[in-house]
């Protein structure tokens, strides 16, 4: 599923780009060109996103005891 977000991109005094994202928090990438730093501002808001939902379905599995190494009976898995 395709997300489209904002993304700040300022070219520093060092000569590379920055870019940034309020919709995505985290998302830091730096290129030699504006193209290669939305490339790499694309993989890590790819990332990021993955890293959130699977933080999410941890976090509901551990509600629903499914994540502590026992079962529903109390037996080591």
């Amino acid at each position: 599923m395709e997300q489209l977000i904002k993304i700040h991109i300022e070219k520093l005094p060092e000569g590379v780009y920055l870019a940034t994202s309020d919709d995505i928090q985290g998302l830091i990438a730096q290129g030699r060109t504006v193209a290669e730093t939305l490339e790499i501002a694309r993989d890590v808001a790819r990332k990021l996103i993955e890293a959130q939902a699977e933080m999410q379905s941890g976090f509901i599995r551990k509600i629903e005891g499914e994540d502590y190494g026992t079962n529903h009976f109390g037996n080591k898995r």
